[in-house]
């Protein structure tokens, strides 16, 4: 596969991104919160907190990747998911079944206690899904912060991909937010810790494109165990793991490309990787080597970057006392 330079440029400070503090990306700041807080360590304390819920909910980790990719989105990194009100983006169909208020709720409590107005919501959504990651097996990469929270959260602004989307659509709505290619198949690698529900995958199941039939991508076997899981015509609607290698459902790993070779891709968007050819080289070679961690690495920094407030004189933005509602109003 080829890349842009821009892309190729992204690539190579891998071990730069994991390893320095003080790299910036745009405004944002590895480091930004050493000394504001003369008491404690700012990433120290979101830590504790996520290291607390990990231990007796490790779905935690899957929850926090769609929080964050789910706030930055729309209209950027700025918190906006996280407020409360009768038409925020919390109340958009695709948000609803998005998870881990409460963990930034606590990482945020926990901090102003130590250190009042001077950490973003923002920043702690980065700092806790970074967290995530690392306990889950993933390389805990140098998070960037010095975000500043949104004013504005309206349901009408969500419009996020839909998992039955093409390659060359998802491309293009990645390329929107200045993510390469490479980025959109390692972010969607965050799949590799996540869960759908049936009602996501029957088309591919029993009826893929009008055909009465199941998509003929899929793995026969893995076909058949989805339809036992999904009855075509039941009210319940189950949960199915997007990686299906069951000894690492619960890791971030590269597990998830080995699945996809394997025809066994749970959402159209997953296997449709394998099938492009714009995106087959990429997902071999994830698959069968070791660069996975550091560029997913790479990838999550990136998608922290979108859109971000970060001049203390812009007035789009703020530091929330609370992450769910702005300090002057109520959004």
């Amino acid at each position: 596969m080829k890349f842009s330079a821009a892309a190729v440029t992204l690539l190579g400070l891998g071990l730069i991104l994991v390893n320095l503090t003080g790299f910036c990306y745009g405004a944002l700041q590895v480091g930004f919160y050493k000394g504001k807080c003369l008491t404690a360590d700012v990433e120290t304390i979101v830590a504790g907190v996520v290291r607390t819920r990990f231990v007796t909910d490790q779905t935690i980790v899957a929850a926090l990747l769609r929080l964050q990719f789910h706030d930055c989105f729309v209209k950027g990194c700025d918190a906006s998911i996280l407020l409360d009100g009768t038409s925020s983006e919390k109340t958009a169909p695709p948000n609803l079944s998005v998870r881990g208020y409460d963990i930034i709720d606590q990482a945020k409590a926990a901090v102003e206690k130590i250190c009042p107005g001077v950490v973003s919501c923002a920043d702690i959504i980065a700092i806790a899904t970074r967290d995530a990651v690392s306990l889950s097996g993933g390389l805990k990469y140098s998070v960037q912060t010095g975000r500043r929270d949104g004013l504005i959260s309206l349901a009408s602004n969500v419009n996020l991909p839909s998992p039955s989307i093409s390659v060359s659509q998802s491309v293009a709505a990645f390329a929107q937010k200045r993510l390469s290619p490479t980025d959109m198949v390692l972010l969607l690698g965050g799949h590799t810790v996540g869960i759908t529900h049936c009602s996501f995958i029957k088309n591919r199941l029993y009826n893929f494109n009008n055909t009465g039939k199941p998509d003929p991508t899929m793995d026969t076997s893995l076909a058949k165990a989805l339809r036992l899981r999904c009855p075509q015509n039941s009210n319940t609607d189950n949960t199915i793991n997007l990686d299906q290698n069951t000894a690492s459902s619960l890791t971030v790993d590269n597990s998830y490309y080995k699945q996809l070779l394997l025809k066994k891709g749970i959402l159209q968007i997953d296997q449709a990787l394998t099938l492009d050819p714009s995106t087959n080289a990429t997902v071999v070679s994830f698959a069968s080597g070791s660069k996975f961690p550091v560029q997913f690495g790479n990838a999550m920094v990136k998608l922290g970057a979108i859109e971000v407030i970060t001049d203390p004189a812009d007035r789009q933005g703020e530091i929330r006392r609370s992450c769910r509602a702005t300090n002057k109003v109520s959004i």
